[in-house]
């Protein structure tokens, strides 16, 4: 994983040099709709053995296209014809048509393989697209090793520079890049936290780029050593996104149902019910509007005008099967609002025993806002079962304001190290004592960090969900000096201080009378 951070950072380097003037908004889809190109073209090329058992040397003539497309299809692999195969594209990289080539293989891939129809880039021929700087990136990008080979590494580093580099561009775009990508450490800490099983089904109603699927995944293959075992179902409102997440979901070989539309005013799903929802959806959006019709959305309350907090919470609890569990990122002011219905609502989902935990995050890890945030983890049931405690009327409370770890002048990231801690909390409190997983200790209340409260604790602060409300304060450690002589220190330091303001003060009338200036 080092080794790959040290040829994302490399690749990045290169690749933003060569941007010029192009606004990164731009440049992104240049340079991640190649990588996507490069991908496809390498998984293609290791199809080739396959292709001489099943067709014979001669695999390559048009005669045996349908053939070669449905062992594509059955290995999961795009079908890509010669004239849009990175070898010979880089062939042509320093030819002034190379942008016209690119938009001509783009073309045909998705008129090959309908699952990315609409989706890849075309616009590599435009005049304003240095065509020189885009030869250098193809050969930049061409010096990447993919060939996935026997242990499959080659296909997770093109996976990981791909996620690299829609985090870089997010932070280069500032408040826009943010809204389509959720930093990493935010989606390893629900995914975390949830722990999807597979098997199971898995959906994000405002999926951006796909990171959450990326992620859960990524859980299962660790966890359970395989791969592609989950279902997995989204919807994206903005369709330049929509694009990015068929392309990163893709590029990952991850199947999944990705919708493109209005997921609270037209949802794509209105059926569907999962284990997991997983969903970052945009802060205190304002200008939104909702299907009155879907009565059994807003079965604990119509959600207000100028704010879809409390719109997206209640989508997801629909979404729920009997044994489902959320996480949500939203802002804090989610947890003690009392505008409008909001109130009520977050009464009504308390009442209900629907909420699971909240966690109030560490200022500055999002890309497009300053806003505080705060991680909702709700459960469609919570009596518990052979795995489980009977958690009913509690909610676990946890502050992990003081973690993280600066890694910018404007970002903060959480380390693995704070991420195990918020989960193996979460974890410990929800399983019993009784089953003797490895690994689980018997959840403790610890100050500064977590507190299990119960309902009547909720009730007796009028609903208000914010962890501080809850959690004991954390003492803090006697440095051993008397009051009165701490206060004689303090004092004459304050004294010393305010002295040498009065000098400088004079000082500065002085030169001041120098220049005929009186104060």
């Amino acid at each position: 994983m080092t080794d790959n951070l040290a040829l994302e950072k490399t690749l990045w380097q290169a690749a933003d040099k060569l941007r010029n003037n192009m606004d990164a908004a731009e440049y992104k889809h240049v340079v991640l709709g190649l990588i996507f190109l490069k991908y496809i073209s390498d998984a293609f090329d290791e199809m080739v053995p396959i292709f001489e058992e099943e067709v014979g040397a001669n695999w390559e003539t048009i005669s045996y296209k349908n053939e070669l497309q449905d062992i594509c299809v059955s290995e999961k692999v795009f079908y890509v014809v010669q004239q849009s195969r990175w070898k010979w594209l880089q062939g042509r990289a320093k030819l002034p048509t190379i942008g016209k080539d690119i938009d001509d293989a783009m073309d045909a891939i998705e008129k090959d393989n309908p699952t990315l129809k609409g989706v890849l880039p075309k616009d590599y021929a435009r005049p304003a697209l240095d065509k020189q700087r885009l030869g250098e990136l193809i050969d930049l990008i061409g010096s990447i090793t993919l060939s996935k080979g026997k242990d499959g590494k080659g296909k997770d580093i093109l996976g990981w520079v791909f996620e690299y580099f829609l985090g870089q561009f997010a932070d280069a775009e500032g408040k826009r890049g943010g809204q389509f990508y959720t930093p990493q450490s935010i989606v390893k800490i629900l995914v975390d936290m949830l722990a999807p099983e597979p098997e199971k089904r898995v959906y994000d109603g405002a999926c951006g780029s796909g990171g959450m699927f990326v992620q859960s995944e990524r859980f299962i293959e660790i966890h359970e050593h395989r791969k592609g075992k989950i279902s997995i179902f989204g919807q994206e409102s903005n369709p330049t996104t929509y694009k990015l997440a068929k392309m990163n979901l893709a590029i990952r070989g991850i199947d999944a149902k990705i919708e493109l539309g209005d997921t609270l005013m037209n949802d794509k799903f209105p059926e569907l019910k999962v284990d997991y929802v997983i969903a970052n959806p945009p802060f205190n959006v304002s200008d939104y509007n909702i299907n009155k019709a879907e009565t059994h959305k807003w079965k604990y309350g119509v959600p207000p005008t100028g704010n879809a907090n409390y719109a997206w919470l209640q989508l997801f609890i629909s979404k729920l099967a009997p044994y489902g569990t959320a996480g949500v990122v939203l802002a804090n002011g989610s947890m003690s609002s009392e505008i409008a219905t909001e109130g009520q609502i977050r009464k009504e989902l308390i009442e209900n025993d629907l909420v699971d935990c909240m966690v109030s995050l560490p200022s500055q890890l999002f890309y497009n806002t300053q806003i505080p945030a705060c991680l909702w983890f709700l459960a469609r049931n919570k009596e518990g079962n052979n795995k489980l405690r009977n958690r009913n009327n509690e909610i676990l409370f946890i502050d992990a304001r003081e973690l993280g770890t600066m890694i910018s002048r404007k970002q903060k990231e959480l380390s693995e190290k704070d991420i195990a801690k918020i989960s193996d909390t979460y974890h410990n409190w929800r399983k019993s004592s009784e089953t003797g997983l490895a690994g689980f200790k018997d959840y403790q209340n610890v100050p500064g960090f977590c507190k299990s409260a119960t309902i009547e604790d909720v009730r007796k602060n009028n609903y208000i969900l914010t962890p501080g409300r809850y959690i004991d304060f954390k003492e803090v450690a006697e440095d051993g000096i008397a009051f009165d002589d701490k206060m004689q220190t303090l004092s004459a330091t304050l004294s010393a201080q305010m002295q040498k303001a009065n000098d400088l003060d004079e000082a500065i009338k002085l030169n001041l009378s120098k220049i005929g200036i009186e104060i």
